[in-house]
């Protein structure tokens, strides 16, 4: 295969060219948990900040993130600073909802529901903290409500199960509709 370049034509520039893909991995294989590894791999994101787009306004990026294994004992202290027990196996979800408050508790509503059909326990909404401080305009313009969902599991089950009750309920929670208005309060025309 024939390597070629990108040349200059007309008013394209190569020099705009630019890769976006950047990826990090790493693990400790023992699987012990490790403030070091955090610390490094937050390290290790910050340094590619040529891996994607800027927007105009110089500060909203594309988006990007870390992916840990659950803290288990953060979030058992955390519902216990909301006054509840979560037992033997549970789950936590990052819902990102609307950030109005009337369609945003009614996602809530929705997907509580939806978890509860499938005999589920929902036993906490947490609000997760954020720092806006370096989210650009656009990104604060569309910056989602972030609260977490703390689910217990049903007596007996196992994690298999739990993962495949949980994905029922969302998927369920994602095609049903958020507001239900009468026939008559449709506009005519």
């Amino acid at each position: 295969m024939e390597k070629t370049s990108i040349q200059q034509a007309g008013l394209y520039d190569p020099a705009f060219e630019k890769d976006s893909c950047g990826f990090g991995l790493i693990a400790h294989i023992d699987d012990k948990p490790s403030h070091w590894l955090v610390k490094t791999s937050v390290d290790s994101l910050a340094r590619l900040t040529h891996r994607g787009a800027i927007a105009a306004d110089g500060k909203t990026g594309d988006g990007c993130g870390l992916l840990l294994k659950t803290p288990v004992t953060f979030f058992r202290a955390k519902a216990a600073e909301l006054g509840v027990e979560l037992g033997d196996l549970f789950a936590v979800g990052m819902v990102f909802l609307n950030s109005d408050k009337q369609p945003a508790q009614q996602a809530k509503l929705v997907l509580q529901e939806e978890v509860e059909k499938e005999g589920l326990t929902v036993v906490a909404w947490r609000v997760v903290p954020t720092d806006t401080s370096a989210c650009g305009r656009q990104a604060l313009a569309t910056l989602p409500a972030i609260e977490q969902i703390f689910v217990n599991a049903a007596e007996g089950m196992d994690r298999a199960t739990l993962d495949r009750h949980l994905y029922i309920a969302r998927r369920r929670a994602e095609k049903r509709p958020l507001w239900r208005r009468p026939l008559e309060a449709l506009p005519r025309g």
